[in-house]
């Protein structure tokens, strides 16, 4: 079963819990069905204690061993000492680099542990990696709990209610590029906040001082767009804006009471520098509307839980940018190769 447990770790802990609470379920439904679980994840490279502190997180839920390898004899002895219901993550995908090159052989040696896969790695699925496009080529694959709850409501997005409102925040337009060049149309108001905030403001000519922004990215066609909002004023320090302004964020709250659709991916000033109100204030909006909403992104994810209404929201995403690649294309290299292997 390939999961997405690549958490927030600190000093051996874990401190970011929201994907692996996501991925209890399936893991828990397989095992009340008597099935050996042998879990496939990865976390960043380099990461010390690799994915041993998750194993220990999960432990306090329910039993589970652990293989500090990926392929080796310790993790064949370990399954074949498995007992029905017996769940066994094994060590960080990423330590081998025939994972990110999609290896058919490291693909073949991972389904040779099975007899079934299953993929509820939303969050990772727009990756072409071994363990979630090369895998599903050698085994019966099924989508995960998760998955499908994952393509259910981002699917809505396809289909919204109107008013349809985007808001895109954050500092790298190139993941948010698709998005808004996939919902100009359908979209009904697009707020641009954040950082992304200011290749629109150059573009239009206004002064953005030592701001950052994105040089590579062409939004000539977008620039005229009656449907696209960017922030009245911006809260600025240094010659930098660092956040939406009061005005902006009043604008902002007025077209979310006003939406019956919601999409929002990407914080609206630099909050983990400090600059949280902007975020705030529309994150809070947004948890009060009647509005059905759709919210993914680390950061953005960090922030409202950081303000503890995670459960305000229609839909929180595990995806940040597997979200913002299926709102662009409706799909993801890892749900099509489940439905290849369906056929």
């Amino acid at each position: 079963m390939r999961t997405d447990l690549n958490v927030f770790i600190e000093d051996g802990e874990v401190k970011g819990d929201f994907r692996i609470k996501q991925a209890l379920p399936t893991i828990k439904l397989l095992k009340k069905g008597g099935a050996k679980i042998i879990i496939l994840s990865h976390v960043t490279k380099g990461r010390a204690g690799g994915l041993l502190p998750v194993a220990r997180y999960i432990n306090e839920s329910f039993k589970i061993d652990f293989s500090r390898e990926v392929l080796g004899s310790e993790t064949r002895e370990k399954i074949d000492s498995m007992k029905n219901g017996g769940v066994l993550l094994l060590e960080n995908l990423r330590s081998d680099d025939r994972e990110k090159n999609n290896d058919a052989g490291f693909a073949r040696q991972l389904a040779s542990l099975g007899d079934i896969y299953v993929n509820d790695a939303f969050s990772v699925s727009h990756r072409k990696h071994a363990s979630i496009v090369g895998l599903p080529k050698f085994l019966p694959s099924y989508s995960g709990l998760l998955m499908d709850d994952e393509v259910s409501n981002l699917s809505k997005a396809l289909r919204p209610k109107h008013p349809f409102l985007l808001i895109l925040g954050g500092v790298k337009f190139e993941s948010k590029l698709g998005v808004l060049k996939r919902f100009i149309k359908t979209a009904d108001k697009i707020f641009i906040g954040g950082a992304l905030a200011n290749v629109f403001l150059k573009e239009k000519g206004i002064d953005i001082g030592k701001s950052i922004y994105d040089k590579d990215v062409n939004i000539k066609k977008f620039v005229k767009s009656k449907k696209i909002v960017i922030p009245k004023d911006m809260l600025t320090e240094s010659g930098i804006n660092w956040d939406i302004g009061d005005d902006a964020i009043e604008e902002l709250k007025e077209m979310i009471d006003k939406a019956k659709f919601i999409i929002w991916s990407g914080p609206l000033g630099n909050f983990e520098g400090g600059y949280k109100k902007g975020t705030a204030e529309v994150a809070k909006a947004i948890a009060k509307s009647k509005a059905d909403s759709v919210v993914g992104g680390g950061d953005t994810i960090s922030a409202i839980k950081e303000l503890k209404i995670l459960n305000k929201f229609s839909f929180v995403s595990t995806g940040g940018g597997a979200m913002l690649a299926f709102l662009a294309e409706g799909t993801l290299p890892g749900i099509e190769a489940l439905e290849k292997k369906k056929k």
